[in-house]
C-alpha cells in the first residue's frame, strides 16, 4: 500500500495520477477536504481509499498498519506563503511531519517528503547548505525546521528518508490554489479574460518582468519522486528544479505564444512584498545528479505549452 498525503492537492494529485498510470491500484490518499473544491483533483483517479489527515495520524499509531505500507509520499502541507499564523503552520507542517517520520523510521518504511525552495528565502546561493538557508516567511521556516530535524535524527537512516526542495512548480490540477497558483496559471487566465498579461515592474535590481525564478513543470517534479521511490537505497535532501532560472517575461511570452495573441503590461511592485520577495531562484542540481537521479527537466517554453495544451483538452483543471 502506498500513501500519498496531500493527495487531493496540486503536486499530490499529479503524483497519484502518475502512480496510477504505472498500474498501482493500492494508493491511499490522505488530505483535508475542508476546502471541498479540491475533490475535482481526485474525481478521475482510481484510488484505493481516502483518509482524512487526522484519521491517518490515528492509523499511524497502529504498528500493523504502518508495517503494511510500501512507502509514504508526504506532500501534505499548508503552502500559503502569506499565512502568518505560526502556531498553525508549525503544527501542520512540522509536528505532523515529525510523527510520520518517526513511525516510518521505526518500521523501515521509505519516507519521501516535500520540502521547499522557500527555505533559501533571501539567499543568493541555492546549494543544500545550512549557510544558504534564510527563509523570508513562516512557511519557509516550517519547511526548514523539518529539514533540520531530519538532518539531526535521520542523518544515517536505516530506511529511506528523502526531502525534495521544490522550486516554482506549475502545471495541471492547481486551480484550487487561488492566489498561490503559479504565474503561468494566472497569466493564462488574464490573457483569456483581458487580452493581456500583467507582470510586476522591476524590483531587486531587476528590470520590468526580468525577475528570475526556477520554474519547474509538475510532471518533472513527480518523476523525481518516482525515481526515489524506485531507488530506496538513496536518502538525503535534494533540490528539485530545472537548474535554469528563467524570467517572468519568458513565462508571459510562452503563454502569449501558445494563444497566438496578447500583450504584456507592467504594474507597480506591491509594497507588502518589499523585503519578502525572492527575485532570483535557481536550483543547484549537483547533489541531485550525484544521487544518480537523471530526470530531465523541461524549459518554460515546453512546460507552459504542455500545461496549456492540457488545460485546453480538459475541463480547465
Amino acid at each position: 500500500m502506498l500513501i500519498v498525503t496531500g493527495g487531493a492537492g496540486f503536486i499530490g494529485s499529479n503524483l497519484v495520477r502518475m502512480l496510477a498510470e504505472r498500474g498501482r491500484e493500492d494508493i491511499v490518499v490522505v488530505d483535508d477536504l475542508e476546502d471541498g473544491h479540491k475533490f475535482v483533483n481526485l474525481s478521475d483517479l482510481p484510488i484505493a481509499d481516502y483518509l482524512d489527515k487526522a484519521a491517518f495520524l490515528e492509523r499511524m499509531a497502529d504498528d500493523d498498519f504502518v508495517a503494511s505500507l510500501d512507502a509514504v509520499l508526504h506532500q501534505g502541507a499548508c503552502s500559503t506563503t502569506t499565512e502568518w499564523n505560526g502556531r498553525y503552520m508549525m503544527e501542520n507542517n512540522y509536528s505532523y511531519s515529525q510523527t510520520l517520520l518517526h513511525r516510518c523510521l521505526e518500521h523501515r518504511v521509505p519516507f519521501i517528503y516535500a520540502s521547499s525552495a522557500a527555505v533559501y528565502g533571501a539567499s543568493t546561493a541555492f546549494t543544500e547548505d545550512p549557510d544558504n538557508e534564510k527563509p523570508l516567511n513562516v512557511y519557509g521556516y516550517s519547511k526548514l525546521q523539518f529539514d533540520r530535524y531530519v538532518r539531526r535524527v535521520a542523518a544515517e537512516p536505516g530506511s529511506q528518508v528523502v526531502g525534495l526542495r521544490y522550486f516554482n512548480v506549475y502545471g495541471p490540477r492547481e486551480q484550487h490554489k487561488g492566489s498561490m497558483a503559479s504565474v503561468a496559471f494566472h497569466f493564462n487566465n488574464q490573457l483569456l479574460a483581458d487580452g493581456e498579461v500583467r507582470l510586476f515592474e522591476g524590483s531587486g535590481g531587476y528590470a520590468d518582468g526580468e525577475q528570475r525564478r526556477d520554474f519547474v513543470y509538475v510532471d518533472d517534479v513527480c518523476a523525481v519522486n518516482l525515481w526515489f521511490l524506485d531507488n530506496p537505497g538513496v536518502s538525503g535532501i535534494f533540490n528539485t528544479g530545472t537548474g535554469r532560472a528563467q524570467t517572468f517575461n519568458d513565462v508571459a511570452k510562452a503563454v502569449i505564444a501558445f494563444h497566438g495573441r496578447g500583450a504584456i503590461r507592467y504594474i507597480p511592485f506591491p509594497e507588502h512584498l518589499e523585503g519578502a520577495y525572492q527575485s532570483f531562484t535557481q536550483a543547484d542540481l549537483a547533489a541531485l545528479r550525484a544521487s544518480g537521479c537523471d530526470i530531465d527537466f523541461r524549459p518554460v517554453e515546453d512546460g507552459v505549452r504542455d500545461y496549456l495544451s492540457e488545460l485546453a483538452d480538459s475541463d480547465g483543471r
